[in-house]
């Protein structure tokens, strides 16, 4: 089940979303990419979050990189590398054209209804933090992983809990099949829930995802009806 859009009509010009939009489809196409798969894979290790990294306080050693074991000791091979501001910045990285187009299809059609309920700066604050959430729960749950971490999917999947809580009826026309079917957010961004807990694996980051859900899901909860309040104001 694909989204196509959704049937929410906004009352203003989604600045951040559109912002972030940009930034991401910047920093993919301008500064990450590079000419041959080694190239990416060392300016992933040189700027992503790493699990290892941040539950060590330092960058990875050679030997930890080659053998994929956290905590072996040796020389870093990046030593200048801050693994704190490399949470930030993985944000705005990714792992290949699919992964950040996809990403930014899902931020353009339910971030800019979640932006006019929380406002231009409180909307990019959840944002941040909700990518910062994802981190945290991928790192808590994978101590010792030493992969780059890479994407705006747990931002993102922050931004899809706060449209779960403000816009649960709204429908949301989705491919199925070969059929368009108007499905309800809530019924479809808890589809999407499950498929991250049950049936997502190998090289995708499903904790982050989850973990940034619940975080957006958690604080939309508490801005409820002042965010309700602004949308009917805007109407």
């Amino acid at each position: 089940m694909f989204p196509l859009r959704d049937l929410n009509p906004t009352r203003i010009t989604p600045f951040v979303t559109l912002m972030l939009i940009a930034a991401s489809l910047g920093v993919y196409f301008f500064i990450q990419a590079t000419d041959t798969p080694s190239e990416q894979q060392e300016f992933l290790y040189r700027r992503a979050a790493i699990s290892c990294e941040i539950t060590t306080g330092g960058p990875l050693s050679v030997r930890e990189i080659t053998n994929g074991v956290c905590g072996v000791g040796g020389q870093p091979l990046f030593p200048e590398k801050s693994e704190f501001l490399a949470v930030l910045t993985s944000m705005f990285l990714h792992g290949s054209v699919g992964h950040v187009v996809f990403n930014m299809w899902f931020l353009w059609i339910f971030g800019n209804n979640v932006e006019e309920g929380f406002g231009h700066a409180r909307y990019l604050l959840m944002y941040l933090f909700g990518g910062l959430a994802a981190t945290a729960t991928f790192v808590f749950l994978n101590p010792e992983s030493t992969i780059p971490l890479v994407g705006a999917s747990g931002a993102i999947a922050a931004v899809l809990g706060a449209y779960a809580v403000l816009f649960p009826g709204h429908r949301v026309l989705s491919l199925l099949g070969w059929f368009v079917v108007p499905v309800p957010a809530a019924v479809f961004l808890g589809i999407w829930f499950v498929v991250q807990l049950l049936f997502v694996g190998g090289n995708v980051a499903w904790e982050a995802h989850v973990g940034g859900f619940i975080f957006g899901f958690a604080i939309t909860m508490l801005y409820r009806q002042r965010a309700l309040r602004r949308i009917r104001l805007a109407s």
